[in-house]
């Protein structure tokens, strides 16, 4: 996936290791299932354009 243009940097000038956009993570849905570390967590994009994630 390439780097999203105009991505943030932090304060050494460093662009975060990995970048996804959200649009590739949601795949035009509004809800998806992650699984991390045996648990099931849902990343949820609300109708504001706000992202929610919950266990």
């Amino acid at each position: 996936m390439p780097a999203a243009s105009g991505a943030r940097v932090n304060e050494q000038g460093e662009r975060p290791a990995a970048l996804v956009e959200s649009t590739d993570l949601l795949q035009g849905h509004k809800t998806v299932g992650i699984l991390h570390n045996g648990s099931l967590y849902r990343l949820q994009a609300t109708k504001l354009g706000k992202l929610i994630l919950t266990k």
